[in-house]
Parts: structure tokens; C-alpha cells; sequence
């Protein structure tokens, strides 16, 4: 599917996610409820959701193993789950949590991840509000060329691409790309997690010779039969930029 084919939706714009961010704040401050890794699609099961991000600790715990200097940024990162599970070494590996970056451009979700950061004890993680399309991301301490090692994204590049055309006629998703091409650092990984768009997909709006990325590998997920046809309820692709 091209992104061109995508008809915006609810689950593209601002207001949406301030409103589920805002309800799970509430929810977090009565209940300790930390809410939920969320994915943009209305089709996939939620227990698909944690298995994702599960397999995304392992593929980065297998392809960039932490190293003291080493710089995570994640792009859309809601409450924070998966840059908790990183810290927490629920793969092979703890990474430095003074190393890890989570933007989202609801402050609502910058303000749970926060909470929840603060009841883990993990309050050297940091996490800010950002318009990742327009903003480039804060620098860590003692970094000064704001690229990153590893940039994960686990829904947002799909909801970025269920929003209007901007006043200049274009699809905001189509600057997403080389926005990941300018914040990597030579020799870093991108791993992307979709719901909406398929391996191939993905690699024919990444791989360009505009961004200089290529293919590294995929993850494998459990298949499923629909009306004939089988496929992934999502895909994982993983991209690295020359070093």
C-alpha cells in the first residue's frame, strides 16, 4: 500500500492521542494503571502488541548491544514500555538509562511515561515533547552532533501517515524518512515496527537513494489467514546507514 492510499483518520491527528493520553493519566494517578503499548490498528489483538515490542528487545539486544556511550532515541514513545524493558534487561542486556530518549509530541503521553518512569525508579530515562516531523529531538549530555545509534519506532511512522496533507498540498509521512537518515549516526540501526504497511513496503519508502539507508534484516512474526490470504499481523524491518 502506498502511503498516498491511506485516508486520514482520527488516528492521525493531535487531538486524538492528548485525549488517550489524558484518560490513561487519570487512569495511572487513581489505579497505577500504565496503559497501553498502543499500535495503530483496530484489527490487532492486543497480546500481538506486547509480543512486538518483546521481539524488538531481542532483535536489539542481538544487532546493537548496549555500550556505555551509546545513544537510543525513540520516536513516538507513548508511556515508555519500551525503553522500560531495555533498562530492565528483559532481553540479554540492560542499557544505560542516562543513554535513552523517548519524544512524543503529546504531552500527555511525555507526562505518563514520566509517572511511570518515576514508580520504576527510572527517572534517568529521558522523555520530552517533541514534533519529531519539525523539531529536532534534545541532545543528551556530552552530545553535540545529535545523531543517534539506534532510533526505534514501534506505530508512529503508521499514525504519521493517517494524517492531512499539510498546507503545501504534501503527505506529512513522506518527510518522515529522510528524517531518520539525518538523526542516525553512520554505522546505526533503525528498527520500525508497523501495523499497516508490510515488509516490502517499508523498505521501498526507506531504502532510497536519497537516504542512503539499507536493508539489515526483518523480524519474523506469527502469520495469519484472512479471507484466503495469509500474512503478519505486522512487520519488523530493521535499516542501517553506512558507516
Amino acid at each position: 500500500m502506498d502511503t498516498s492510499e491511506l485516508e486520514p483518520s482520527k488516528l492521525g491527528t493531535k487531538e486524538h492521542w492528548d485525549n488517550v493520553y489524558e484518560e490513561e493519566l487519570e487512569n495511572f494517578s487513581e489505579n497505577g494503571d500504565e496503559g497501553e503499548i498502543w499500535c495503530v490498528s483496530t484489527s490487532l489483538p492486543l497480546h500481538s502488541y506486547f509480543w512486538a515490542m518483546n521481539e524488538m528487545v531481542k532483535w536489539v539486544n542481538q544487532h546493537a548491544p548496549p555500550r556505555p556511550d551509546m545513544s537510543v532515541l525513540e520516536v513516538g514513545s507513548g508511556n515508555g514500555a519500551l525503553l522500560f524493558a531495555l533498562v530492565e534487561g528483559r532481553g540479554e542486556a540492560c542499557y544505560p538509562p542516562h543513554r535513552l530518549l523517548g519524544i512524543d509530541y503529546s504531552e500527555g503521553a511525555v507526562q505518563l511515561a514520566q509517572s511511570v518512569a518515576h514508580s520504576r525508579n527510572l527517572t534517568a530515562i529521558t522523555f520530552r515533547v517533541c514534533d519529531f516531523l519539525h523539531e529536532d529531538p534534545p541532545l543528551l549530555a556530552d552530545d553535540q552532533n545529535g545523531a543517534w545509534d539506534l532510533i526505534l519506532d514501534k506505530g508512529t511512522y503508521d499514525a504519521i501517515a493517517l494524517m492531512e496533507k499539510g498546507e503545501n498540498g504534501r503527505i506529512p509521512v513522506e518527510g518522515y524518512p529522510m528524517r531518520i537518515a539525518k538523526l542516525l549516526n553512520p554505522g546505526g540501526h533503525f528498527l520500525i515496527t508497523s501495523c499497516n504497511f508490510t515488509d516490502f513496503e517499508l523498505q521501498s519508502k526507506f531504502i532510497t537513494e536519497e537516504t542512503g539507508l539499507q536493508y539489515h534484516s526483518r523480524i519474523e512474526h506469527p502469520t495469519i489467514s484472512f479471507g484466503g490470504s495469509t500474512g503478519s499481523a505486522c512487520s519488523s524491518v530493521a535499516f542501517t546507514k553506512s558507516a
